[in-house]
């Protein structure tokens, strides 16, 4: 008999070989995973870009600033606007053709609630045209 199964007289041992044969499937399987998800956590790539001198782009229409100072006020074309007077000037430019292109400067201490409320009052008046405006970065 082959592997004794009819012999009862035997002694059944206990089967000591372990078989690995299922983890290393898995660790193979996990291995594969690791090689191609490895380059996806690297979001870097170092370039080094072109440079050039270019114009800045026309502007269709006006142009309105927005400044907000860091206590929170609101300034239309460097005017300083009454608490209601930003929803007044917003429905305004709205009304006009082509739709002036809003540019907000806010100062770097101005709390962001105060810049949201201003930009969900644009949206609100159907104002799609908005920038944000920064210095550039000095030199040194």
């Amino acid at each position: 008999m082959a592997f004794g199964a009819f012999n009862h007289h035997r002694q059944r041992e206990s089967m000591a070989d372990i078989n690995v044969t299922p983890m290393v499937d898995v660790m193979l399987v996990l291995l594969v995973i690791f090689i191609i998800s490895a380059p996806m956590f690297t979001n870097a790539v170092q370039l080094e870009l072109p440079k050039a001198q270019a114009k800045a782009v026309p502007q269709e229409g006006e142009a309105v600033s927005i400044a907000i100072d860091a206590a929170g006020t609101i300034y239309w074309n460097n005017e300083a606007l009454p608490p209601g007077g930003l929803e007044q000037r917003l429905a305004q430019a709205a009304g006009l053709s082509p739709q002036p292109e809003l540019q907000l400067r806010a100062h770097k201490d101005t709390r962001y609630e105060v810049v949201a409320q201003v930009m969900a009052a644009a949206q609100s008046h159907g104002l799609t045209r908005l920038g944000f405006v920064t210095d550039p970065k000095e030199k040194k």
